[in-house]
C-alpha cells in the first residue's frame, strides 16, 4: 500500500526562468503565446501538451501514458488552427518524437522544462526546423 501526494503548483514563470536553447529566439507573438500555454499546461492532467495561438488555447491533450499521445490529441483538437501555433509541455520530452510530431503539425515554438538526457537531440531537431525552444527548468507534471 502507498500514497501519492502532490503539492500545490504555485510556480509563476518569470523572465529569469526563460532560457532560449535554440538558435532562433521566439518572436514577441510566439513568446506571448508560449507564456499562455505554459500557464494552461499547469492545469491539465499529466502528461500534458497545450497548443496556443493568438492568445488562445487551441488544442489540449492530457492524462495520457506518454507525451506523444498527448501531443496527438492536442494537434487533433487544434485541427486546421495548428499551423503557426506554439506548444507547452508540462514535463521534459524524453525523446524528440513528441517535438517532431508538433513541428510536423506546424508548431513554431515549444516551451518545456528541459532536463532529459536526450535534450540535445530535441534542440538539434528544433534548430533543423528553424523553430524556437525554451527551457524553464521547472516541471508542472502531476498525477
Amino acid at each position: 500500500m502507498g500514497i501519492l501526494s502532490n503539492q500545490p503548483d504555485l510556480l509563476e514563470l518569470t523572465d529569469a526562468d526563460i532560457k532560449v536553447v535554440s538558435r532562433r529566439v521566439p518572436t514577441e507573438d510566439e513568446l506571448r503565446d508560449l507564456k499562455l500555454a505554459w500557464i494552461a499546461v499547469k492545469h491539465v492532467k499529466s502528461n500534458a501538451i497545450v497548443l496556443a495561438k493568438n492568445q488562445a488555447t487551441i488544442g489540449i491533450g492530457g492524462g495520457q501514458v506518454d507525451r506523444v499521445g498527448a501531443a496527438r490529441i492536442a494537434i487533433e483538437k487544434a485541427g486546421t488552427r495548428a499551423p503557426r501555433s506554439v506548444a507547452a509541455s508540462d514535463a521534459f520530452f524524453p525523446f524528440p518524437d513528441g517535438p517532431r510530431l508538433l513541428l510536423d503539425a506546424g508548431v513554431t515554438a515549444i516551451i518545456q522544462p528541459g532536463g532529459s538526457v536526450r535534450d540535445q537531440e530535441t534542440i538539434d531537431l528544433i534548430d533543423q526546423r528553424n523553430a524556437a525552444l525554451i527551457f524553464t527548468g521547472h516541471r508542472h507534471f502531476r498525477h
